[in-house]
């Protein structure tokens, strides 16, 4: 999961279960504090001042998903989504596509992290069959929730880059409303959206409040 001298990303070995299910499922538990203390790799990369979590991330998304309006939406099932949806990097870590993994092999990293989770710490008991499902279904993409959470994906990375440039000036992070933003479909997401750019017309770079700072 860190890297090495080389640049390259290393993993740490997968959880073997020592057959005692309460020491098993610590484990499990003590693994999720990586997602607190690992940094979102696009923002490392970026050189954000002190960038949010994995954890971070995951958590606005699940209150973003509590906001919904959308009665066709299943909300509960959306929330829990959105909290496992990147339990995997618990494991792998953030994979960033400048690091030259294929889209394939870090699925299978993913997957292989997911299954050690579910059968080596928590044993497949049905807590851990509901978490698999949500992160299956989420992968898929193909419900009406999935679709939904990636939405919420993309606009709470949006979100998150508007605030780093408020808050620090950061002048280098366009592409993350370009790779974001213009993918939402959901009618509710494109509309939280549209007034996210909005504001930072008004306050972003090259703005008049930018410009007022900057004197």
């Amino acid at each position: 999961m860190s890297d090495n001298a080389t640049g390259k990303r290393v993993f740490p070995p997968l959880y073997v279960s020592s057959g005692d299910a309460s020491a098993d499922r610590l484990a499990f538990f003590h693994i999720l504090e990586r997602l607190k203390t690992q940094r979102r790799t696009g923002w490392v990369d970026h050189k954000v001042p002190g960038p949010e979590s994995i954890s971070d991330h995951m958590y606005r998304m699940a209150i973003l998903a509590m906001c919904t309006s959308d009665p066709e939406l299943d909300v509960s099932k959306c929330v829990m989504m959105a909290l496992v949806h990147d339990l995997a990097e618990a494991q792998v870590g953030d994979i960033a596509p400048r690091e030259g993994i294929p889209k394939a092999e870090k699925r299978r990293l993913e997957a292989e992290a997911m299954h050690s989770f579910v059968h080596e710490m928590l044993h497949n008991n049905p807590s851990a069959q509901r978490i698999e499902a949500l992160w299956k279904e989420y992968e898929e993409g193909e419900t009406k929730e999935a679709q939904f959470v990636k939405d919420l994906d993309r606009f709470e990375m949006a979100c998150q880059a508007a605030e780093y440039e408020r808050n620090y000036g950061m002048q280098t992070l366009q592409p993350f409303f370009d790779s974001s933003l213009p993918h939402v479909r959901h009618p509710e997401v494109q509309d939280w959206g549209k007034a996210l750019l909005e504001e930072r017309h008004k306050t972003g770079p090259g703005s008049e409040s930018d410009a007022r700072h900057s004197e």
